[in-house]
This record gives C-alpha cells, sequence and structure tokens, in this order.
C-alpha cells in the first residue's frame, strides 16, 4: 500500500570510538512538514544535514528529532575551575562562625558540580568528520525506520478508509433504490392530505395532483447528489491507490462528501432517505477524522 500515515516513532544507537549516542525521531499529524531538531551543544554543524535528510522522505508531519551524546571515556584531562572552587571557598569562609558544622573535606568540596571539569581534546578535522558522518548515518536510519512505521500505519488507515467507502458506496445505492418509488409515494402522500380536507368531494382534480407531485419531484431530486457523491467515491478509491501524498486531497474530497449528504438530507421529503443521508455523514465524519492522520 502506498498510503502513509504522519504518526510513527524510531529509535537508533551508534558509536565511534568513545563516543556514544543515539537518537530518537517522533511524528505526529500536521498541515505541512514542521521539523525540528533538538542536540547538545557543540553539534549545531548537523541540524542542517538532519533538516536536507528528514525533507527527502517525508512531505507532511509535526517531527521532532532528538540526539544524545555520551563523550564516554574519550580523551581528555582533568581540571580545577578554579573560578567555580574560588566561589565555593568564599562561601564556606562567610558561613564560618553561623553554622555548626565539621570543616568540609578535600574530596567533598571536589564533589560538588562545576568544580572538577573533563577538558575533552579537540578533536582533529577529519575525525569530526568521521564523528559527524557516523552520526548523521544513525539518523538516516532512525529517519528510514520511521518512514516504516509510517507506512505500516498507513496500510491500517488505508484499510479502514476503504472499508468507509465501500459502506458509503452501499448507502448510496440504497439511496438511489428509494428514488425510484418517489413519484409513487408523494402522489400517495399527497392524496391522502387532499382527502383529509375535502370530505370526498374531490374538489382537486388528478391533473392539480399531478402538477404538484411533479413539483415536488422537482424539489426533492437528489439525482445530482448521487452522481456526484458515486463520482467521489471513485476518485477516493483512486486517491488510496495512488503513490504519494495524498492526504490533503482526501481531506477536501472529504468536505466535498459531506456537502452532498447534507444536501441529500435537506432535499429528502423521505424518513428512509432521511436516515439513510444521516448515516452518511456520520460515516464521513469518521472518515474525515481518519484522513487527518495520512500523509
Amino acid at each position: 500500500m502506498s498510503l502513509s500515515s504522519m504518526t510513527g516513532f524510531a529509535r537508533t544507537h551508534g558509536a565511534q570510538g568513545a563516543w556514544r549516542w543515539h537518537w530518537e525521531v517522533r511524528s505526529v499529524n500536521a498541515r505541512g512538514l514542521d521539523f525540528r531538531v533538538r542536540m547538545p551543544e557543540g553539534f549545531e554543524s548537523l541540524e542542517q544535514p538532519t533538516r536536507l535528510l528528514a525533507a527527502e522522505r517525508f512531505t507532511r508531519g509535526s517531527m521532532t528529532a532528538t540526539l544524545s551524546v555520551d563523550a564516554g571515556q574519550a580523551r581528555g584531562a582533568v581540571r580545577v575551575n578554579e573560578e567555580a572552587l574560588g566561589q565555593v571557598l568564599s562561601i564556606l569562609r562567610a558561613l564560618e562562625g553561623n553554622v555548626r558544622a565539621e570543616p568540609p573535606r578535600l574530596d567533598g568540596i571536589l564533589s560538588l558540580r562545576g568544580v572538577l571539569e573533563v577538558q575533552q581534546d579537540e578533536l582533529s578535522e577529519t575525525e569530526l568528520a568521521t564523528r559527524d558522518a557516523a552520526i548523521l548515518s544513525s539518523l538516516t536510519q532512525a529517519l528510514d525506520a520511521l518512514l516504516l512505521a509510517r507506512r505500516d500505519e498507513g496500510a491500517r488507515l488505508n484499510g479502514f478508509l476503504s472499508a468507509q467507502i465501500e459502506t458509503l458506496s452501499g448507502l448510496r445505492e440504497q439511496a438511489a433504490t428509494l428514488i425510484l418509488s418517489q413519484p409513487e409515494q408523494l402522489q400517495a402522500r399527497l392524496k391522502a392530505a387532499i382527502a383529509q380536507v375535502d370530505n370526498g368531494q374531490a374538489i382537486v382534480s388528478q391533473e392539480r395532483i399531478a402538477q404538484e407531485v411533479a413539483m415536488l419531484l422537482v424539489k426533492a431530486d437528489i439525482r445530482e447528489e448521487l452522481d456526484r457523491l458515486k463520482a467521489h467515491l471513485s476518485q477516493a478509491r483512486d486517491l488510496l491507490a495512488a503513490r504519494g501524498a495524498q492526504g490533503r486531497r482526501l481531506d477536501f474530497l472529504s468536505q466535498e462528501l459531506n456537502r452532498e449528504a447534507n444536501t441529500l438530507c435537506s432535499k429528502s421529503s423521505d424518513i428512509h432517505l432521511t436516515r439513510i443521508g444521516l448515516e452518511m455523514k456520520a460515516i464521513i465524519d469518521q472518515f474525515r477524522e481518519q484522513v487527518q492522520n495520512v500523509e
């Protein structure tokens, strides 16, 4: 199935030397493609390539790609942050005599956050390019996995939407059958109404009754609506089978289906036809709700 959902999730891991990282990509429905990237400080140069990789695969969806990096045991030297240490010692001197406590131990001071820092050695241009290429390769795997997840969800949506289309088609056929008996029903109802008024005096001629029935039939004629419904349903089948992003077209088509169902209900002079129109509207609402998730 070519239909794709806009909802999905994927996660990948990667490593290069002492570096470890993982990507998480999430996607939900949106009117267009809204791609956001979250990554640690120092990796900003990867943002633009990340956006290009996403744009190559997706056209719609609100997406977030999050990069988490662990330098692990990457080479580097431990150093004391003199500024942070000076602030800590200044606070300790200010508290002397005011707080009863044991004098702080050196290991306790050094364990305070920010006092000791691991200063990573700068990577060479070649090492940096190799690491970044590996990180982007992991992202490519995550985006491909997300693409498959969205397609799997799209296949489920395709089955649901196809079933809704066939149900609507069946209701349309029922409506088409009902209107065949519409002239006789209108004439019978009109005669019954006249009989209650003229008390059997036959003050209204058969010709006049026929004229009134003809006028009522013109007002209640839904053949054009049924023809348009048939055409819309045929187009919906084509869109579900077509390649590429079809969500916007299906959304517009669901609005057109709803418009025809509304007109059918407003023109209906038969309770059974009205029920068919209302059932159509309920199914079209479900159809459109699911279409919002289609890319």
